[in-house]
C-alpha cells in the first residue's frame, strides 16, 4: 500500500496517521495492515466514570415522597454534570485509543442507534458502551442489545408500552431508523411488533428485566409470520428481510467509502453481510477492496466536526481546562456528543457545513492552536447554566482556555519538510488557487505552516 492509500485507509477506519506510524505500515502487506488494524481493535476499553455516590443516592430515593422529589431534582443535575464529563471523556478516548476502528465505529453506531438520556448518566454510560462493545460484533445481537438498553427504553418509551396499552414508537423506529428504512414495514407490522415488546423494563441498575403481567404473551402476526412473538423474535424476522442489510450496509458505504454510492460495491457488501451479519466481516471486506482505494472515493468526504477536532487533537494534543468550552465548540460546530438534534440523528457530508458553521470550521485550527479569539453566542439545553455564562456581553469574545503539547508535534514531525507535512494532512487533490496561496505564504516554522495548512479547504476533507 502507498502512502496514499494508507492516509484514506486511516482517514476512514480512524481519525489520521502520525509519521512514525505511517513510516511502520509502509513496508507491510494489506493484509498484514488490515489484520493489524482489527487486531488492535479487539480490545474494549469501556468508559467507567466513578458514579457510585449518584447510583447509591438514587437507590435510597422514595419516589412518592414530596421531599424525595426535591432530592431527585438535585441528583438529576448532578446527573447531568457527569453526563457532560463523559462528553469529555469519550473525546478523550477517540483521540487516545490504540483501539481506533473500535471507536471510529462507536462513532458511527451513536448516528444509527440514536439515543438521548439528559438525567441518567448510570444509564446513559451504559448505553455508550454498548455501542462500543459490539461496534464490530454480530448486528442482530447488537440490536438486542440496544432495545434492552434503559437509556433506549426511555428515549423511545417502550418502558411506557404495556399489553393494555401498546406504545408504538420504539416499534416504529426499530424499523424506520434502525433497521430497514421507511417504506419497507406496514402499519400492522407496527402493531404486532409494539405487542411483541410490551412488558420490557428495567431496573434503577439499568439491568433489563420482563414484567410478565404487562407483556402480550397472544398471536402476533408480523411481516407475513404468525406466532407468539416476544420482542427478540421480532429483530430475528426482521433480520430474514434483506432490505435490513441493505439498509446497515448503505449506511456504512456512505460513511467509509462514499456519500454518492456505487451500486455494483453496494451489493457485493448486502450479499456478504445477509449472509451472517458480521460486522467485522463486513469492514474487512471493504478496506480489502480494491474499489475502496479508487481515486473517486478519496478526499470526497466531508469531515464531521468530531472528526475535525480529534484530527487536529492527535497532530497537536490539546487539554481544555475549562471543559465547558469543549462542549461549547461542539455546539458550534452542529455536533455535541451524547445530544443528538432528534432520533434520525446528524444529517452527514454537506449538511455539515452551513453559513454558520463555515468559518468556525475554517477558523478551528487557528482557535485551538494560536489563541484565536472566538464569538460566543450559542443557545442549548445541553449546556444547561453554562449558557448564560457564555452569552453574558463580558464573554462575548474570548480565547479558548487550552493547553497545548507541542513539544509531542516537533517530536513526530522533526524530521518532516514542509512539502511532506502538506502530503500527510491533506490527502486530497488540491486546487490550484489554494496550491499557490501555499506557496506564497510567509512561514517560517512548521507550527506555522500546519495551522494554514489545517485552514484550507481541503483539509475539511477525508
Amino acid at each position: 500500500m502507498n502512502q496514499q492509500h494508507l492516509l484514506h485507509l486511516y482517514s476512514r477506519a480512524g481519525f489520521g496517521l502520525q509519521p512514525k506510524e505511517l513510516d511502520n505500515l509502509l513496508n507491510r502487506s494489506k493484509s498484514e495492515i488490515i489484520a493489524d488494524l482489527f487486531y488492535k481493535s479487539k480490545t474494549i476499553n469501556l468508559i467507567d466514570l466513578d458514579l457510585s455516590e449518584l447510583y447509591d443516592a438514587l437507590k435510597n430515593i422514595d419516589y412518592k415522597s414530596a421531599k424525595d422529589k426535591e432530592e431527585l431534582k438535585s441528583l438529576f443535575k448532578k446527573s447531568r454534570q457527569k453526563i457532560k464529563q463523559l462528553n469529555h471523556v469519550w473525546i478523550g478516548q477517540l483521540t487516545t485509543s490504540d483501539a481506533v476502528l473500535r471507536e471510529k465505529m462507536t462513532l458511527f453506531w451513536a448516528n444509527v442507534f440514536v439515543c438521548k438520556d439528559n438525567n441518567n448518566i448510570v444509564h446513559l454510560q451504559q448505553f455508550n458502551n454498548v455501542l462500543r462493545t459490539h461496534a464490530l460484533g454480530h448486528f442482530g445481537d447488537f440490536v438486542k442489545a440496544v432495545a434492552k438498553s434503559a437509556s433506549m427504553s426511555k428515549y423511545l418509551n417502550n418502558r411506557q408500552n404495556v399489553k393494555e396499552s401498546p406504545n408504538e414508537n420504539f416499534a416504529r423506529e426499530l424499523m424506520e431508523l434502525f433497521t430497514l428504512g421507511i417504506g419497507h414495514y406496514t402499519e400492522q407490522d407496527v402493531k404486532a411488533a409494539a405487542r411483541a415488546f410490551t412488558g420490557w423494563s428495567f431496573k434503577l441498575d439499568g439491568e433489563f428485566f420482563l414484567r410478565r403481567r404487562k407483556h402480550d404473551y397472544g398471536e402476533k402476526t408480523f411481516m407475513g409470520q404468525t406466532g407468539n412473538f416476544d420482542g427478540e423474535d421480532i429483530i430475528d424476522i426482521i433480520l430474514e428481510q434483506k432490505q435490513c442489510a441493505t439498509f446497515i450496509c448503505a449506511k456504512i458505504y456512505k460513511y467509509f467509502v462514499n456519500p454518492s454510492v456505487n451500486q455494483d460495491h453496494l451489493n457485493e457488501m448486502i450479499t456478504l453481510f445477509y449472509k451472517d451479519y458480521n460486522i467485522e466481516t463486513l469492514l474487512k471486506y471493504v478496506f480489502s477492496s480494491e474499489w475502496f482505494y479508487e481515486e473517486t472515493n478519496i478526499g470526497v468526504k466531508i469531515k464531521s466536526p468530531i472528526e475535525l477536532l480529534i484530527g487536529i487533537q492527535k497532530t497537536v494534543p490539546i487539554t481544555f481546562t475549562k471543559q465547558k468550552q469543549l462542549l461549547y465548540l461542539q455546539k458550534l460546530m452542529g455536533q455535541t456528543l451524547l445530544d443528538p438534534p432528534n432520533v434520525a440523528g446528524w444529517k452527514q457530508n454537506r449538511n455539515w457545513i452551513d453559513g454558520n458553521t463555515l468559518m468556525i470550521r475554517m477558523k478551528l485550527a487557528s482557535i485551538l492552536l494560536n489563541d484565536s479569539e472566538i464569538n460566543i453566542d450559542v443557545k442549548g439545553e445541553f449546556e444547561d447554566d453554562f449558557e448564560m455564562y457564555y452569552t453574558s456581553n463580558q464573554n462575548r469574545k474570548r480565547n479558548l482556555k487550552i493547553e497545548r503539547d507541542w513539544n509531542i508535534f516537533e517530536s513526530n514531525y522533526k524530521n518532516i519538510i514542509f512539502n511532506q507535512l502538506k502530503d500527510l494532512l491533506i490527502n486530497c487533490k488540491i486546487d490550484k488557487d489554494t496550491e499557490l496561496f501555499l506557496s506564497k505564504l510567509s512561514v517560517t516554522n512548521k507550527k506555522e505552516y500546519l495551522v494554514q495548512l489545517m485552514s484550507i479547504p481541503e483539509y475539511q476533507l477525508c
